[in-house]
């Protein structure tokens, strides 16, 4: 019943979810569908609408009721998808075929236009195009998260529009409310003539319509960015240029690499730029073919970022090639069935971490589910990697049971360097170790067609600048007079040199960093008869050891950026200390800065110059004034450092006109101040970069230099930046064009000579792919797996350290103040621990989080900090329909026996060696644990 339109549901799926918002037509969800798909499509829905979407219509196409489709109809007419309506009722979708063009202009703009305007004010002029729940949910998020999140709500909503006239009444509303620059922007990026049309003859209007079988692999000669499908015209494949000829074309060496991998385990070495996602594409569709409706295949991303990236490739191409080959993905916090996933599509998206999760809950039974795994970046699989951890189960099942079928596995690389190695023996260990853990006795390269990838991929021209040291800095003197000084305080209050068996630290040393660790690891847990002197003790201390590590950052930002940088540091931290709990001794740590501040700040506006930023200067003047089409990536250690550099190439006359975007991780822990970036965010800087009008410099962590696409450069600037072979292959490759140099800027001879050794490592590790290509690596790795497997076994053996029984108390680990026992706590889907004690509320305090967000089912919206001392605590948080939970860090807490009185201090919560109840829903309901304000 109703086959004809289920079929065109799935064929038009795509269109369809990014447009339909479920939860807008949930009276035909709560006809149609059972309780528990209706709350895990609306729960989907709170992290990806477009997957709660998906979710919705694969439901629906399993419908079998009398009188469903007309009423999904009537459903979204009355729900004022008016478009949407008239596209699905005649399966006609030209007219929101038509709004593509001003759904990417918007998408590029987003970065920059949420700046420009206030969503209250230009509601009232978009009417026609917004449905009235929406603008009522973009006005609660400007009352509640201000006008730039209500922005970037109204952005959203805008891209999922159904309204034919929604860009017109944009661009009226913004000439309306005088929003001048954002307006300009919109026209100044195409959104002038996008309102005329995308096509100008009859020939391109017929180009846009006529439905398309397979996709152009074409490209141009600087192989453009790294993994992306181009056109000759550098067009992403959504977009068909003039002279398409549908038919798919391999560059020679990716046909190389493609049949290596045909139907066997396979480590895939190539060069980063030389279109590795490519191939991977290319082995997925042999394998489909070679598996008519039994393919079942897992693409796996070590990062998020990466995974939006691959997910984004592989959704496009096969939606053009083949739409009847189902894509989907998953990563971070989505809730949704992975197993359901697999079963439903033939090509899932995953970061790795969640493919575990599924493993190690049941969700997946076995890997025996799947039929090909590709591991992107695979030389990362090793050690307690997630994909080790896939592949431990794959072997443990292969080597355990003759009756398995198990997956192919195919690993993509730009380097199997791994590991530290001294020859080509050792080298040869190493890449046999990661082939024995990736099952493969296959490592395929380019061979056959060299030329081909040389005259695509080429390889920059490396080179290196040793910069002295300033030398004699008085900043740097008073800093370190300074960090001298805390340690004589420190000293008077409890001789911390017996606290840590470092020694001969320097300041402005990682190794001073680690001294500070041991120190407060240590000063946490230290026992006295009299409490009150206890505490009192311990909080000094670490308000002594925060200073010091404090003013440790500030010489290391000194060494490699302006005094002025530093200084800005420091007094961001000092904000911060007024701000929070200001105690005697923070008020004594804050005098003696304000007494240096003043010189400080003189040196820092007259004193002398960074040789390292007055030679990388004239590296960038050099360049620019050569070629000033120069496209800059610089890499440095630290997102501080990167903020750092970008104030100071906007601060420099000469240098400003780069415009320099950046690109960050989000990290766990930095001292970095500035906004933690979105993927939204990353994308636009990345936009910009690509534009020649725009950036001209990319300033980036380690988060750019593995899977990230960074589009074309030709100069490649390492600052201080070195790290084993992979991350010099992969970070030199990031200058694609021809005539690119890799340029490495440094006071640290052992730095440099480390990155000249890497590169004879790269040479010895080639060597050594060349000999075990000519050899037969079976037996080496079947010995290896054996081995591997025995150690495994021996350590699931051992017998597990029964957790004790007993109470605890958890105590503040900067004051001792006693937080709650441990008899309070619950551990929550088994990863989140939460304190059932309501007195609790007396102990702490709470400010809102800047950023709430919602993983699993819990809602962050507050912080806890300490009643007395402020130290960070953990989160409040809802957990379902239960509210104001507080969810606690256990790194922020003494553990104290009540019995013995026995300190213990823990970093992560597996380490805890206490036994903690699982929650129990039945425990508590929303009326005995009402919202804190409520219950006060």
């Amino acid at each position: 019943m109703y086959e004809q339109e289920k079929e065109n549901l799935r064929r038009l799926s795509d269109y369809i979810a990014k447009i339909l918002r479920p939860s807008l037509i949930k009276t035909f969800m709560t006809t149609y569908f059972d309780k528990e798909m209706v709350e895990r499509i609306l729960s989907a829905e709170e992290t990806s609408v477009t997957a709660a979407a998906q979710m919705l219509l694969e439901r629906m196409c399993s419908l079998e009721q009398e009188g469903w489709f007309q009423a999904f109809l009537d459903t979204l007419f009355a729900s004022e998808y008016t478009g949407l309506h008239k596209a699905i009722k005649k399966w006609d979708f030209g007219e929101l075929e038509e709004l593509n063009e001003y759904r990417k202009l918007l998408e590029r703009i987003e970065p920059s236009i949420t700046k420009l305007i206030k969503p209250s004010e230009l509601l009232t002029h978009m009417n026609d195009c917004l449905k009235p729940r929406e603008c009522e949910e973009i006005k609660a998020v400007e009352s509640q998260r201000g006008h730039i999140a209500a922005s970037e709500k109204l952005v959203d909503t805008l891209l999922r529009s159904d309204q034919p006239n929604w860009f017109k009444a944009l661009k009226i509303a913004l000439d309306a409310c005088s929003f001048d620059q954002a307006l300009e922007l919109l026209e100044s990026n195409g959104g002038a003539t996008a309102s005329m049309g995308c096509a100008s003859d009859g020939e391109a209007d017929s180009m846009m319509t006529e439905p398309m079988a397979t996709v152009s692999f074409q490209y141009r000669e600087e192989a453009m960015s790294e993994d992306m499908l181009m056109s000759a015209n550098n067009m992403t494949v959504t977009e068909t240029p003039s002279g398409f000829t549908g038919e798919r074309k391999l560059r020679e060496y990716q046909k190389e690499l493609t049949d290596a991998a045909e139907g066997q385990n396979t480590i895939v070495c190539a060069p980063t730029g030389c279109g590795k996602t490519i191939v991977a594409v290319a082995i997925c569709e042999h394998h489909l073919k070679k598996l008519p409706g039994r393919a079942k295949i897992v693409f796996l991303a070590t990062k998020v970022d990466v995974y939006e990236q691959q997910y984004k490739l592989f959704k496009e191409h096969f939606s053009i090639t083949d739409p009847n080959i189902k894509v989907t993905g998953m990563c971070g916090d989505m809730e949704m069935s992975v197993r359901l996933l697999i079963e439903s599509h033939d090509i899932v998206v995953l970061t790795a971490q969640i493919l575990v999760n599924a493993l190690h809950s049941g969700e997946v039974p076995s890997l025996d589910l799947l039929s090909l795994i590709l591991l992107d970046e695979c030389h990362n699989t090793t050690g307690k990697h997630p994909y080790n951890n896939i592949m431990n189960r794959y072997l443990d099942t292969k080597l355990s049971s003759s009756t398995h079928s198990l997956p192919q596995i195919v690993g993509l690389t730009a380097s199997v360097g791994i590991g530290s190695f001294k020859d080509r023996t050792e080298a040869e260990n190493n890449i046999l170790q990661l082939c024995a853990n990736l099952d493969t006795r296959v490592i395929a390269t380019v061979t056959k067609h060299l030329d081909d990838l040389r005259s695509y991929v080429h390889t920059p021209e490396k080179d290196f600048f040793e910069v002295p040291q300033r030398t004699s800095d008085p900043f740097i003197r008073i800093i370190k007079n300074i960090m001298s000084n805390i340690e004589q305080m420190a000293m008077k209050v409890f001789n911390i040199e017996s606290l840590s068996n470092i020694q001969n630290r320097e300041y402005g040393s990682q190794k001073y960093e680690q001294w500070i660790v041991s120190v407060q690891k240590s000063c946490r847990v230290i026992a006295m008869k009299n409490s009150d002197e206890e505490r009192r003790i311990c909080r000094d201390l670490c308000n002594y050891t925060e200073h010091l590590r404090k003013y440790n950052d500030a010489l290391i930002i000194n060494e490699d950026a302006r005094t002025k940088d530093s200084l800005d540091f420091l007094d961001a931290f000092f904000e911060q200390v007024r701000n929070a709990g200001f105690d005697e001794t923070e008020r004594k740590l804050t005098a003696l800065y304000d007494s240096q501040r003043p010189q400080l700040l003189s040196l820092a506006t007259e004193g002398q110059q960074n040789p390292k930023l007055e030679q990388l200067k004239f590296i960038l003047d050099e360049e620019y004034h050569n070629n000033d089409q120069t496209r800059t990536v610089l890499f440095v250690r630290t997102r501080a450092l990167a903020d750092a550099m970008k104030k100071w190439i906007d601060d420099t006359d000469s240098l400003k006109f780069l415009m320099p975007g950046v690109l960050i991780g989000k990290g766990r822990k930095s001292n970095f101040t500035g906004a933690v970036m979105t993927a939204t965010s990353k994308k636009g800087v990345l936009d910009s970069f690509k534009s020649s009008d725009q950036s001209k410099i990319l300033i980036a962590t380690s988060v750019a230099d593995e899977g990230i696409d960074i589009p074309q450069c030709n100069l490649v600037l390492m600052y201080e930046y070195v790290g084993n072979v992979v991350k010099m292959v992969q970070v030199r490759g990031r200058g694609r064009a021809e005539g690119s140099r890799c340029f490495l800027i440094s006071s640290c001879k052992d730095r440099i000579m480390k990155e000249k050794i890497n590169m004879m490592k790269e040479k010895i590790v080639e060597q050594a792919i060349v000999e075990l290509q000519r050899t037969d690596l079976s037996h080496k790795v079947d010995m290896l797996q054996r081995e591997d497997k025995a150690q495994r076994d021996l350590i699931s053996a051992s017998p597990k350290k029964p957790k004790k029984q007993g109470s605890y108390r958890l105590l503040c680990g900067k004051c001792k103040k006693f937080a709650c026992l441990s008899d309070d706590l619950r551990v929550v889907e088994e990863s989140h621990h939460i304190a059932l004690d309501r007195s609790m509320f007396e102990r702490f305090t709470t400010v809102p989080h800047k950023k709430p967000i919602t993983f699993c089912d819990f809602t962050k919206n507050k912080k806890m900090l300490c009643g007395d001392c402020k130290h960070d605590w953990g989160l409040i948080a809802s957990y379902r329909i239960i509210q104001d939970l507080p969810l606690l860090k256990i790194e922020s807490f003494v553990v104290q026996d009540c019995v013995t009185e026995e300190q213990f201090y823990f970093r992560k919560w597996r380490e805890v060696t206490f036994a903690i109840q699982r929650f129990d829903m039945k425990e508590i309901t929303a009326q005995t644990w009402p919202p804190r304000d409520t219950a006060l």
